[in-house]
């Protein structure tokens, strides 16, 4: 049904003998010391959360979570809430929306928040989060106070059409289809904009929800957009990046060309609470486990995930979500898979562990860069 787990390599060997370019401080700062927080979770969650996500996949993979009892994919009853009692049939989607891998996923996704998020020491609200990733989370979470609802835009998650959408719903946009540049800033209200008593009236009252994308195939995505089109990333990132990893590269490279490994390496000396949002962990900026969202939807059914939440906030009918461009081209699996097979597999096993939380949490299989898988 998914593709097998990466299969485990023996015990890592050092930088020079696996000639790579040791490690680096992150662009603009000193690395932790070893007395800093950990980068993700005490070491001993985070092995617990890689078997639990081992054991999800396996479990997938023999069948045994198609016998389960599958967890609702409504958001729980409110009463007097603004998603409650809408009809299904209303916008033309049928309650079984959606093939059966995607479901089984989903089913994955909410058993699997529930277990991680459930463990001691995990945050309960945003009050729990030290400062900077309570300032992250807020600063992602937008509002929408007529409709009742708080959705955290992730980069590369179709977080532009959402923002679309909020503005048309504001009233700010005729419709969807308007053609300007997005602004990502003006006329949108975010959670970090409003005092804390407001904030804690939202998160407990409204609708919440995100969306998700297979965490490789999203950072495919920030790759080829921002290096091969925005020349601000190129010149900020881009050139930086060259005169770091690769060899001759000069004092200033034009960052124009930066490779698919050498973003890799990149990203393993940077530290995910600091990255840039287009590749940031979802975990780092949506805070599952601090945040209570009554509904996680997937990029791989985005129109069906996003109608659906429509519905269930009683936007007016002709406020629909926009389609995909002719023009746009996504990252595909396959192209993904072109990718990871011709980078260098012990780099993956260092980006992996950084991404970790976005595979388990979200139900996302990790990459089959076997041999045999990248020769098929």
């Amino acid at each position: 049904m998914f593709p097998r787990p990466l299969t485990p390599l023996a015990a890592p060997k050092s930088a020079e003998t696996l000639g790579r370019t040791p490690r680096r401080a992150p662009l603009g700062r000193a690395r932790a010391g070893l007395g800093g927080p950990p980068l993700l979770l005490p070491s001993m969650l985070m092995f617990a959360v890689i078997v639990a996500s081992s054991g999800l996949l396996l479990m997938i993979e023999r069948g045994i979570l198609s016998e389960m009892k599958p967890l609702p994919l409504h958001p729980p009853s409110h009463k007097g809430a603004a998603w409650s009692g809408t009809d299904p049939k209303s916008r033309g989607l049928s309650s079984d929306a959606g093939d059966s891998d995607l479901q089984v996923r989903e089913d994955i996704r909410n058993r699997t928040l529930r277990a991680v998020c459930g463990q001691p020491g995990m945050p309960r609200d945003p009050w729990d989060l030290p400062v900077g990733q309570r300032r992250t989370l807020l600063r992602h979470i937008l509002v929408s106070d007529r409709y009742r609802f708080l959705y955290c835009y992730v980069p590369k998650v179709a977080c532009s059409n959402w923002k679309r959408v909020l503005k048309v719903l504001a009233g700010v946009l005729n419709n969807v289809d308007v053609r300007l540049k997005m602004d990502h800033r003006s006329d949108l209200v975010f959670l970090a904009d409003l005092r804390p008593e407001e904030i804690r009236y939202r998160l407990q009252h409204y609708f919440k929800f995100l969306f998700v994308r297979d965490p490789l195939e999203r950072l495919l995505s920030a790759y080829r957009n921002k290096f091969g089109e925005i020349r601000e990333y190129q010149q900020r990132y881009g050139a930086e990046i060259v005169r770091r990893y690769r060899a001759g590269a000069g004092p200033s490279p034009a960052g124009d060309d930066v490779t698919f490994p050498e973003f890799l390496r990149y990203l393993v000396d940077e530290d995910p609470e600091h990255m840039n949002e287009h590749w940031m962990p979802v975990y780092h900026l949506c805070q599952p486990c601090a945040v209570h969202y009554d509904f996680v939807g997937s990029y791989e059914r985005l129109e069906a995930d996003a109608n659906q939440v429509l519905e269930w906030v009683r936007a007016p009918p002709h406020v629909r979500f926009p389609a995909r461009q002719a023009w746009y081209r996504p990252a595909s699996p396959e192209s993904l898979h072109y990718h990871l097979c011709n980078a260098p597999q012990a780099l993956l096993q260092d980006v992996l562990p950084k991404y970790i939380l976005d595979f388990s949490l979200f139900a996302y299989p990790l990459p089959n860069v076997t041999k045999e898988a990248c020769h098929q």
